[in-house]
């Protein structure tokens, strides 16, 4: 996910959470060591969802990867997510929703979409597919395509509907992946989703880390408002452990410890389906989110835990 301008958070402004509206853990007494400590405490009881990284050191979307290279990644993620999120079908992203169900994992998986309209129909016809295996338990069409203006809402209302009539019969909900705010600017697309699927980051809107699970918790409810009763799932909320600071939001592993423990506290407490972003970092990313793309995994681009 890129850089939000248009929802920064900045103090003052109506966006802004009060003093009051900070919650989650109290981390003023904890050392560094406590911090570990509590962090790995939190991974250990299990996440709902994780987001999968696909690709290691030298490999990027348009490369395909080997089955081999994603079940040894599915391994390491099953001990600790009930749920595996995908973006793709095509490219051996297909490998990763069978892979999962294989290892007793569901699967949200996704279609990614673009302004390459060959693709588009290559992704469109794996997930079908996919679906009609009995790989996918959520569908996704499509991921944030009208945040970057790749499509028109009629070409991706095209597709959403497109992808309901193929899986009609089968009861998986189908729905799209986008910022919270935008369901709420597109009542037509929000309203034949299924579910809503929302991507939440307090980071790429500059929002401090003091503040960052109350903001995040303002993103949910205004995706909740917009979707008038349906579910509404976190498809992606995270925090980076190095890298350039954005306004009040600092990239640094104490930080990306605390966002871990709040948001997974909270969304345990309060029964929030979330996908956490993401499982392990990607150097590939530094071209599209600047330097902090490649550190947003739990673990590091060699496999290992971070902390």
């Amino acid at each position: 996910m890129s850089y939000r301008e248009e929802h920064y958070f900045k103090p003052g402004h109506t966006n802004h959470i009060s003093e009051s509206g900070k919650e989650g853990v109290d981390f003023s007494n904890y050392s560094n060591e406590d911090l570990v400590s509590l962090w790995r405490e939190t991974l250990k009881k299990g996440m709902h969802g994780i987001c999968f990284s696909m690709y290691e050191d030298g490999q990027e979307p348009g490369d395909t990867i080997t089955e081999e290279q994603v079940e040894r990644r599915i391994k390491i993620l099953k001990p600790y997510a009930k749920w595996i999120r995908s973006f793709s079908c095509i490219e051996g992203n297909e490998n990763i929703p069978r892979i999962a169900k294989k290892h007793g994992m569901k699967n949200l998986v996704g279609a990614w979409l673009g302004d390459d309209l060959e693709k588009n129909e290559q992704e469109i016809e794996g997930l079908i597919q996919l679906a009609k295996e009995g790989c996918v338990d959520i569908a996704a069409v499509g991921n944030e395509v009208l945040y970057r203006k790749d499509l028109t809402e009629q070409e991706l209302l095209a597709y959403i509907l497109r992808v309901k009539e193929a899986l009609k019969g089968l009861n998986i909900p189908v729905g799209y992946v986008d910022a919270y705010y935008e369901f709420s600017h597109r009542p037509s697309i929000t309203e034949v989703c299924d579910v809503i699927l929302s991507n939440c980051y307090p980071y790429w809107e500059g929002c401090s880390i003091d503040y960052s699970l109350a903001h995040m918790q303002q993103m949910f409810s205004i995706a909740s408002h917009a979707g008038q009763g349906k579910k509404v799932i976190i498809t992606e909320t995270g925090w980076p452990s190095q890298g350039s600071s954005l306004g009040g939001a600092h990239s640094n592993a104490e930080n990306a410890m605390k966002y871990f423990i709040n948001s997974q506290e909270w969304s345990k407490k309060d029964n929030i389906e979330m996908f956490y972003f993401s499982s392990f970092d990607e150097s590939w990313k530094v071209g599209a989110e600047g330097d902090v793309g490649a550190y947003w995994g739990l673990w590091d681009k060699h496999e290992n835990l971070k902390f």
